[in-house]
């Protein structure tokens, strides 16, 4: 009930003295109650976020160890590849030395036997001659 209809007070149902009308303090404490509701939403949100955030941090870290865990092991994998191909040019290397080495020892072991043969010859011709 209104003081009167240009008054800027009201009085309410429990006889107290209001600067806004009813329906006006009843909508503004509706708007302040989903206002509230709103910033614990936003509250809850920005938690969320927060959370989410703190997770694809760690994964990034994650993933970037294991990023680094791979190149480290292509790395490796290239230098083993690349020691194998030195060694096999080594080994390559040393089976064609030993190739040189056996025929002169070829070459050394006919020269010996034909000496030895010649050798032969002369003996038994000397015990012949006596």
């Amino acid at each position: 009930m209104a003081l009167d209809d240009n008054s800027l007070f009201d009085v309410d149902d429990l006889n107290k003295i209001r600067v806004l009308d009813n329906e006006t303090s009843s909508k503004t404490a509706q708007l302040k109650e989903e206002c509230k509701e709103f910033i614990d939403k936003i509250d809850d949100f920005q938690s969320i976020v927060s959370g989410f955030i703190d997770l694809m941090d760690s994964l990034s870290s994650e993933v970037e160890r294991e990023k680094l865990k791979a190149i480290g092991a292509r790395n490796l994998l290239k230098s083993m590849a690349k020691q194998r191909e030195s060694q096999q040019q080594q080994l390559v290397g040393l089976i064609h030395e030993k190739k040189t080495q056996l025929e002169r020892y070829r070459i050394q072991l006919q020269s010996l036997e034909k000496t030895e043969a010649e050798q032969r010859d002369f003996i038994d011709q000397f015990i012949l001659q006596k």
